[in-house]
């Protein structure tokens, strides 16, 4: 009877290890298009054999760009870069057969100006009301 308690236990232990195992990996990043002279985060996520979802950070991930550098998963675009888009490439250090690949675009466009507080603070001026045609 407690040997095959034991077993019992063991085995549980062991599917729920297996269970923990990342499948595969995927980028989910914040934004469309990188900015040039900044550390943009290169989110990854790996998707568990259960079906949950798990951060990864280069502790997990091996991160490689030709044209630009990592700082763990900062990549960063110098304020100088001539290219309009970069690859990154992703590996799960555990399993490296585990590889993804994106192109991501350069942000071209400066950012729009952010409005004053003058402005922020200005009340809203009352939405006249019209009349509805018969």
């Amino acid at each position: 009877m407690r040997r095959n308690l034991l077993l019992l236990t063991f085995l549980l232990i062991v599917s729920g290890i297996k269970a923990q195992k990342v499948d595969s990996i995927y980028f989910h990043l914040y934004t469309d298009s990188l900015k040039k002279g900044q550390h943009n985060y290169i989110n990854v996520d790996g998707k568990l054999s259960n079906g949950r979802w798990l951060p990864l950070t280069a502790k997990e991930i091996k991160f490689s760009c030709s044209s630009a550098m990592f700082q763990g998963n900062e990549l960063i675009i110098p304020a100088d870069f001539k290219e309009e888009k970069v690859t990154v490439k992703a590996v799960l250090k555990a399993n490296p057969s585990i590889v993804i690949e994106r192109t991501i675009w350069i942000k071209t466009k400066p950012d729009g100006e952010l409005p004053s507080i003058e402005e922020v603070m200005k009340p809203a001026e009352p939405k006249t009301k019209t009349k509805k045609r018969q």
